[in-house]
């Protein structure tokens, strides 16, 4: 008889470096396991061919994940010129071929024009719903819908190598945007048609793949049953929030403020902020117009924190 899994209370963040053929939720429920977590969540999918960094989110971090949903991403991007597919991406049925003329300076000259605010068509071949179905559900039966332009703006791109026909891009971009379909409206742009062959996600807002860990390494941290050893690879729930200022409270402060009750901010605070007591993170914090400071994500404190 298979042993029951024994759930535990977990609360920290995992840098998982999601390796390729694994959906985003099989990846984190096979993290899940490593670490008996009785809740877990990540922070944004990765699509099966792409690889790279998905935070985890165990227990009370998972309150503080939307921050990063906002965030933005970075990734390296594999682009195949001359071969466009029903998927944009490599995984899809090829529907046309086409000549590769151009060169590195014709690459360069045309990554300013997807530099900046731009619209966007979402894919067919994605998450997004129409009508209550989900678009990728509709391509599959041969069906194609019109899709409103979306607004995202990509910060930065730069061309990192390129080996006739295929160049790598690095790409630093708002949430929201496909990185299949900056490889296809580059294609269209050079003449002769691309697709995606790679991605790999580097970092999302301040989180850097450097620090991430693959599953096969946490599974030999189980294995080795140092429990202390793959405890060190979660970061604490505050590692999310530190784009936001940080306010400290007095006791009598932060009882009133995990009660659900507002609480005086200094002046150079404004909007959001993440809060602390003695006994460390206490949650988010919101300043509204009367100047005090409102909870918004209060998290629970453990007896043992």
């Amino acid at each position: 008889m298979q042993k029951k899994q024994v759930w535990a209370k977990v609360d920290g963040v995992l840098l998982l470096d999601k390796a390729e053929g694994l959906t985003s939720n099989s990846a984190l429920q096979k993290a899940r396991r490593l670490f008996n977590a009785a809740r877990a969540g990540h922070t944004g999918t990765l699509d099966p061919l792409a690889t790279g960094l998905l935070p985890v989110c165990f227990g009370e971090a998972t309150k503080f994940s939307a921050d990063l949903l906002e965030a933005d991403k970075s990734y390296e991007a594999e682009v195949h010129l001359g071969v466009t597919t029903r998927t944009g991406d490599r995984e899809g049925q090829t529907t046309a071929t086409a000549p590769v003329t151009c060169a590195r300076a014709d690459i360069e000259a045309a990554l300013p024009r997807f530099t900046g605010d731009l619209l966007q068509v979402p894919p067919m071949y994605s998450a997004l719903k129409k009508d209550g179905r989900a678009l990728y559900t509709l391509a599959r039966q041969g069906r194609e819908v019109e899709r409103a332009p979306r607004p995202v703006t990509i910060h930065a791109l730069e061309l990192l190598a390129w080996q006739t026909p295929v160049f790598t891009l690095r790409v630093r971009c708002s949430k929201g945007t496909y990185i299949r379909v900056l490889a296809e409206d580059l294609g269209k742009t050079l003449g002769c048609g691309a697709h995606l062959s790679a991605l790999r996600r580097t970092r999302v807002g301040a989180l850097d793949l450097d620090n991430a860990h693959t599953l096969a390494e946490l599974e030999a941290l189980a294995a080795s049953a140092d429990q202390g050893a793959l405890s060190a690879c979660l970061l604490p729930p505050d590692s999310l929030l530190s784009s936001l200022p940080a306010l400290h409270l007095t006791d009598a402060a932060a009882l009133r403020f995990t009660n659900g009750n507002p609480v005086s901010a200094p002046p150079d605070i404004q909007g959001e902020a993440r809060v602390y007591g003695q006994a460390g993170l206490l949650g988010v914090g919101m300043v509204k117009a009367d100047g005090l400071l409102w909870p918004k994500r209060i998290r629970v404190q453990r007896t043992e924190d």
